[in-house]
């Protein structure tokens, strides 16, 4: 079975800024996945149809741009994804710096390629996510295995619940 193009989902609402593309999602009621992009890995999280929760769904292991934009699309059509929440790696200056300039990067390429022309892209400040998690799971006794196999997606889903919480203020 093929996931559907991203033109054959309903269009939602024309955006104008990181928080309209969020709040414009919960209108239309369409799922919006969370991306934690790390230099090795991206970590995934859904949102449910109503924006109120974000899950961790699993991790990507990176490899070329074509590779993990397949399966980003595959996800997307699975899901029927109204757009994407990728956590923004500031500086603790609030500044941007090189791995920002990366996740940046790896946009503009998902950007390029046809079935992500028209998906809507918002950017949110991730910083501490990972720690926070991280922190979380070592009080809840995680082993070191299990938080390195779930903290991406774990992160991903902190991205995308402080990004749903912002918009409901």
């Amino acid at each position: 079975m093929t996931s559907p193009s991203i033109a054959d989902l309903e269009p939602i609402i024309p955006v104008s800024s990181d928080l309209d593309i969020i709040r414009n999602c919960r209108i239309a009621q369409r799922r919006m996945l969370g991306l934690d992009v790390g230099g090795k890995t991206i970590g995934l999280a859904l949102s449910d149809p109503m924006g109120r929760v974000a899950t961790a769904l699993h991790t990507i292991n990176r490899k070329k741009i074509a590779v993990d934009a397949a399966e980003l699309f595959k996800v997307i059509g699975d899901y029927r994804i109204g757009a994407l929440v990728i956590g923004l790696p500031l500086e603790m200056s609030g500044t941007e710096g090189r791995r920002c300039q990366s996740v940046r990067q790896f946009a503009r390429n998902l950007k390029k390629i046809p079935e992500f022309a028209t998906l809507p892209m918002a950017f949110i400040d991730e910083r501490l996510s990972t720690a926070v998690v991280e922190r979380a799971m070592i009080a809840a006794d995680l082993s070191r295995r299990k938080r390195d196999e779930r903290i991406d997606a774990a992160a991903a889903a902190y991205i995308l619940q402080n990004a749903l919480e912002r918009v409901r203020e």
